[in-house]
């Protein structure tokens, strides 16, 4: 049986409304730092790790939730594991799509995360109601508007695309194992904890094969990797881990896409790089497409709130 809808608590929208605004800060931080982007993954998550490790080694409670996911609750371990795993194939596929296809490509091809997550919701059994999918459908194409995304039909941008298109199932996946985790009642910090570690290894082993460098940048980047770990990882990924106690993962999916207006804000006000003037239309179609979900969501929790 699906899960029961549950209207967002205030904390919730609030902690949604703080993710947005830090991972709208990753693609222009990624943008400015000098270094590769596998590197940059990993320290965004290494570095996440080192903040949250002793918050709970310094609190009984979540010292024995963590020992719990590997003897009483190994099934809610699992998909925490699953969701590093998850979340390691995302920036590993992604990141370096930026650097094989344009970044507007790769933007609006992992911006498909949303249509994955509902084809995994319906997988698991979940109705999907016809007005979700239309708002999906509508928010996914005002992002290809809004980005000016131009795919290519061969040579080193095709794999950039497919690499890109690769990053926003791997994006569903990490989302959809985090609801499981989040509705099993494990705390933000101890599946956090235990997904961004998994997390980490998976992408430093990436780079000691690929033999990509992880010292030696300058202080601005290593600045920018601060940035990315506090804002985009921390307050960002975190924040929406929070609220997948309360909101679905399609719908937190959906609501990623607010990441798009929100980086080229911050491109445009940081770095100087001005928006096209052709993005209106897309952006006016994302905020109608979150709009008609976002309703649609609202109306199925108030039914689900009037006592049968």
């Amino acid at each position: 049986m699906p899960p029961r809808p549950h209207p967002p608590t205030p904390l919730t929208t609030a902690a949604i409304t703080i993710a947005l605004l830090a991972v709208s800060s990753s693609g222009p931080l990624i943008a400015f730092a000098a270094a590769p982007a596998l590197a940059l993954a990993f320290w965004r998550n290494t570095l996440a790790v080192a903040v949250l490790t002793p918050f709970t080694l310094t609190s009984p409670t979540r010292t024995t939730e963590l020992r719990s996911l590997t003897t009483t609750r190994k099934r809610e371990g699992l998909h925490c594991v699953l969701a590093g795993i998850a979340l390691a194939a995302h920036f590993a596929t992604w990141m370096p799509s930026i650097q094989l296809t344009s970044v507007a490509t790769a933007t609006a091809l992992v911006a498909t995360q949303p249509i994955w997550q509902a084809l995994i919701a319906r997988l698991q059994g979940h109705r999907v109601p016809i007005t979700t999918w239309l708002g999906t459908v509508l928010a996914v194409a005002g992002v290809v508007i809004a980005t000016g995304a131009d795919l290519t039909v061969g040579g080193p941008a095709l794999a950039g695309d497919l690499l890109a298109l690769a990053g926003g199932a791997c994006a569903a996946v990490y989302t959809a194992f985090g609801e499981r985790a989040r509705t099993a009642a494990v705390t933000t910090t101890t599946y956090t904890l235990v997904c961004y570690s998994v997390c980490a290894a998976l992408l430093l082993a990436g780079c000691l094969v690929f033999r990509v460098p992880l010292v030696g940048f300058d202080a601005t980047t290593w600045l920018a990797i601060a940035g990315l770990a506090v804002g985009a990882q921390l307050l960002g990924h975190s924040m929406f881990s929070y609220a997948l106690h309360k909101v679905s993962a399609s719908t937190v999916s959906l609501l990623i896409l607010l990441e798009v207006p929100g980086a080229a804000l911050i491109a445009w006000l940081w770095l100087g790089q001005v928006p096209r003037p052709e993005a209106l239309p897309g952006l006016v179609l994302l905020l109608t497409g979150i709009a008609v979900v976002v309703v649609t969501r609202s109306r199925a929790n108030r039914v689900a709130a009037v006592p049968s």
